[in-house]
């Protein structure tokens, strides 16, 4: 029985030296089950989106998005981050935040456009990926501290639950959908898609809640609780709410990056030359 399950071969993230592991820590792997509860949750998504129960699609979706913002954070909690982590990681936001909005918004009002609504959504998927795949490669890029709180471009997530916003809408006042209807969201989809390829700064919360004052715990935690209590009651329009508020903060976030940028330049232009030894 070893043959068929031979040791996993790893690669250090540090020294890119690689090893292999006969036991691995349950720390390693526990973040790899959160990732793909993420991506149950994604997938169901699709199926309650094909039952007509988009109330259940988008707390799945939600609920894929929050499990994908945990699953980063307990890993260098717990100093479990690894290759293959990292890699599964990608793969099932892809398919959480990529495949699963655009399905849905298909099978919601887009299938009313049948071409242009397919084209949208095609280009937010490929956006999607493309997306990934150049986050993927500027993890490696050494940038400078103050850029750690930024994102080049929407993130993945964002632009998930941003894609959703017609849906949102829909729901809570209820109008009827049609060709127009359809074409005003595939206009949406694939505004979001640009979004997501674009090299517009966004605001990424990656440090929030990494170091909480003592004094401010217990009203963190009553706020939490009022905020998910918030989201089960009136679902969508939390979700409405919030997703506008994060597009309207996107020039905000752009112009503050332009002014630490244009600060760091001014820096290291006034920074006196290294000495040299002739």
């Amino acid at each position: 029985m070893s043959d068929l399950f031979p040791p996993v071969e790893h690669q250090s993230v540090k020294t890119g030296h690689r090893f292999r592991l006969r036991s691995v820590p349950f720390r390693v792997v526990l973040p790899n089950l959160v990732t793909l509860l993420a991506l149950c949750a994604g997938l169901t998504g699709i199926r309650m989106g094909l039952e007509g129960r988009f109330e259940w699609a988008v707390g799945a979706v939600a609920l894929a998005a929050t499990l994908d913002a945990v699953d980063g954070r307990m890993a260098r909690w717990l100093k479990g981050t690894s290759r293959f982590g990292a890699e599964l990681d990608s793969l099932a936001d892809f398919v959480n935040f990529g495949v699963v909005p655009g399905l849905l918004l298909h099978i919601w009002v887009l299938k009313l456009a049948p071409s242009f609504g397919w084209l949208a959504v095609l280009a937010y998927v490929i956006a999607a990926v493309l997306r990934l795949a150049r986050f993927n490669v500027m993890l490696e890029t050494p940038k400078p501290a103050w850029q750690q709180n930024f994102f080049v471009g929407m993130p993945a997530p964002a632009g998930a639950l941003s894609a959703l916003l017609p849906l949102y809408l829909q729901q809570i006042f209820a109008f009827d959908l049609d060709r127009g209807v359809a074409v005003l969201v595939a206009f949406h989809l694939l505004s979001v898609a640009f979004m997501m390829v674009s090299t517009i700064p966004t605001w990424s919360g990656k440090k929030l809640g990494m170091r909480i004052p003592r004094e401010q715990i217990i009203p963190l935690s009553v706020g939490f609780v009022l905020c998910v209590a918030a989201l089960v009651s009136f679902p969508f329009e939390i979700l409405a709410a919030v997703t506008i508020t994060y597009l309207a903060l996107i020039p905000f976030g752009w112009r503050r990056f332009r002014r630490l940028a244009a600060a760091d330049a001014a820096d290291a232009t006034n920074s006196p030359p290294s000495a040299t030894v002739d």
